[in-house]
């Protein structure tokens, strides 16, 4: 059964992949799986077959009952440290310069926390060229720190030095022969808080439009990231990652108060698409929603 669940879950029809949430903490036959909006033709022919266990009618009784639709249960959501607190967005042009890109982050960090900002966000792949060609060229070994990741470096310090929480965007992250598209947290005192690799990578072609293909060199990462900072419980989430709402409802069962999604759209989907992710993931959640996006001609 667990196996069949699975195979589901990764099937090529995104009905089927997108509605059927499963946790594996359990035994199946204790774990309640959602599956909604199937039309009962289409659950036919794909359940209709699967052999459920003796125990099993505990999953198909949870069907009924909406308090177990997420799973695993709502945590208690915590109380926010701060109650109003600045944002700061910040906007960056980038360039094929590393260093010209890493002192440009620095200037406009520092200018939003000048004006108040507690809470500091840069776009996606804000260091680098957004290119499968610059990916390996500008990565960087995030878990060396140092002059082997020269754009934390920075992001350590000025958190540090200001005082502030920032939600660093994402670089090109180096890890052993694998590349990922990678979103640091640093807290006020400059620690690194929390790494989060871009799960659902965007690979995309529109004939005559645009065609990217992410996967040729970046690995997709596998865990979602929660983080207690100074300003809230905060999701992490990197562009792409917006459409699939499971990651949302993860992280508002997680006590979330804000999530965060660094992004650099296109001017072919991102203008059908960026502002009503935000307005749907944020109403399915009731969870404040911030997005900083870097909009590539």
């Amino acid at each position: 059964m667990k196996s069949a669940v699975s195979s589901l879950v990764r099937s090529n029809n995104s009905l089927i992949s997108r509605t059927l949430l499963y946790h594996s903490s359990k035994p199946i036959s204790q774990s309640p799986f959602f599956l909604s909006n199937i039309p009962k033709n289409l659950f036919n022919q794909r359940y209709q077959k699967l052999q459920f266990s003796p125990n099993s009618t505990s999953i198909m009784a949870s069907l009924s009952k909406s308090e177990q639709a997420r799973e695993p249960p709502a945590l208690p959501l915590p109380s926010p440290p701060l109650t109003k607190f600045k944002i700061g967005l910040c906007q960056l042009s980038v360039t094929p310069d590393k260093e010209r890109n890493i002192k440009h982050a620095r200037k406009a960090i520092e200018e939003a926390a000048q004006k108040g900002a507690q809470l500091v966000l840069l776009p996606e792949i804000w260091n680098s060229p957004y290119s499968n060609d610059s990916f390996p060229v500008y990565a960087e070994d995030i878990n060396a720190g140092g002059d082997a990741s020269p754009s934390t470096a920075m992001l350590s310090e000025v958190a540090s030095r200001l005082k502030i929480t920032i939600v660093g965007g994402s670089i090109p992250e180096r890890c052993g022969d694998k590349l990922y598209n990678t979103c640091c947290v640093f807290g006020t005192d400059g620690k690194l808080k929390a790494k989060h690799r871009k799960i659902h990578l965007f690979d995309i072609d529109i004939p005559g439009k645009i065609t990217f293909m992410e996967s040729k060199t970046l690995t997709a990462g596998e865990t979602p990231t929660v983080v207690d900072t100074d300003v809230g419980r905060i999701g992490i989430g990197i562009c792409y990652d917006i459409r699939f709402t499971e990651l949302a409802m993860i992280y508002a069962a997680r006590g979330a108060h804000l999530i965060c999604y660094p992004g650099a759209f296109n001017m072919t989907t991102g203008p059908l698409h960026w502002e009503l992710s935000q307005r749907a993931r944020a109403m399915d959640n009731q969870v404040w929603f911030q997005m900083f996006p870097l909009f590539l001609n």
